[in-house]
């Protein structure tokens, strides 16, 4: 797995606290408390079992139910929730006024429970601001998306490699899982949302591109009954195109990519629209500066689109997504998102996705999509793989 020398998660860390704690502050809260997996990691580089408390002055605290081998100055051993309040104050804190719990990730029945440790508080959702200071990476953030989606793109180079004529889509799914987990993939794909699942990705062919899926995930696919998404076991036949949209976690952090590629010869129409999804690329992100709104390069990529005659194609057919890109971090669906509803703007540290793609009845899905990080100047490509329609057939 790719990860940061001790010393720089540490001082990565830091920073990344200090934001979270000006942002509590500035909505006028005395504390932070966090249980999910995410934010813990993101908090204290680790998961375990327990609780990061951050108050808005003074050190954090990590109460760590397991594994108790973690150590440091800051951890304390906890055997229950119940405990807080006591260690809290047996560090010399002071029990908070205004707390923050994240209730749009937490069930109800803890939600109640981390309530009742602070019983004449005032509660905010924490969820809400964490989301919003994640959408802008760290220094130690960026260099591991730059590692990860540069592993990411040599892996995909190597895609076409495991094909074989007469396969159905998830058995090519499963030659690139096996690919990429070879490879160092941590083989999870955290999503945001409790009503959000996938593979480790998705590989779509044929008429199953147009399948609607209940998931807000730009392309669909029939999956199973279990999991109604992507591969739903069509075979991979000449003339048809196959997308691969699979995630890039070789580190905590997911980059994002998607390929398309023909089987043998196919349609014009498949070669023009994936062309179009180059341009579209091309063209929006080179107006992609800092001060943009994010829904104007959504409004852009579909003018782009109804001018080249295939608006009625553009994300979908049966089933159109809104959004033409999202942002990404330790979960795949992260702020901002690229849709004409957005009120957020480009700023340096985002990183996104931007993915302009096209569905054809009959032949399947085409277009791109790449990791692009918001840079001072402009954006900067992250994910770099040949970009062409390939034909898997000369493989």
């Amino acid at each position: 797995m790719i990860t940061l020398s001790p010393a720089a998660l540490q001082a990565d860390l830091l920073l990344r606290r200090e934001r979270v704690r000006s942002a509590m502050v500035e909505e006028g809260y005395d504390a932070l408390l966090v249980t999910s997996n995410v934010n813990l990691l993101y908090l204290f580089g680790s998961i375990y079992g327990g609780a990061a408390y951050l108050p808005a002055e003074g050190d954090p605290i990590f109460f760590i139910r397991r594994p108790q081998s973690l150590t440091g100055s800051c951890v304390c051993p906890m055997r229950k929730l119940e405990d807080i309040p006591l260690q809290i104050e047996s560090r010399g804190g002071v029990l908070p006024g205004r707390v923050m719990l994240e209730t749009d990730e937490t069930a109800y029945s803890d939600i109640v429970r981390q309530q009742k440790l602070f019983p004449c508080a005032q509660y905010g959702n924490a969820t809400a601001l964490l989301r919003r200071v994640r959408m802008i990476k760290t220094p130690g953030e960026i260099e591991l998306f730059r590692r990860t989606a540069a592993l990411h793109g040599e892996v995909y180079a190597r895609i076409p490699s495991v094909f074989r004529p007469g396969m159905t889509d998830r058995e090519f799914q499963v030659e690139i899982e096996h690919l990429m987990r070879s490879c160092g993939s941590e083989g999870i794909f955290r999503t945001y949302g409790a009503a959000m699942e996938i593979y480790m990705g998705n590989v779509i062919v044929g008429d199953n591109a147009e399948s609607p899926s209940p998931y807000d995930f730009a392309m669909g696919g029939g999956g199973t009954d279990a999991l109604p998404l992507g591969a739903d076991g069509s075979p991979m036949q000449e003339g048809m195109c196959v997308m691969v949209d699979m995630a890039g976690n070789y580190s905590p952090y997911i980059s994002d990519m998607t390929r398309s590629y023909a089987i043998g010869r196919v349609p014009d129409e498949a070669r023009r629209l994936h062309d179009l999804s180059l341009e579209i690329q091309s063209r929006v992100m080179e107006a992609a500066l800092p001060g943009m709104s994010c829904a104007e390069l959504y409004t852009r990529s579909l003018e782009i689109a109804r001018k080249g005659g295939a608006a009625d194609k553009f994300m979908g057919t049966k089933q159109q997504a809104r959004f033409v890109g999202h942002g990404i971090g330790l979960q795949i669906n992260e702020l901002p998102v690229l849709t004409e509803r957005s009120a957020d703007v480009l700023t340096p540290g985002m990183v996104i996705a931007f993915e302009p793609k096209f569905v054809l009845s009959g032949i399947g899905a085409v277009g791109v999509e790449n990791s692009f990080l918001i840079t001072e100047n402009g954006v900067e490509k992250l994910t770099i793989c040949a970009e062409e329609l390939i034909n898997l057939l000369n493989y």
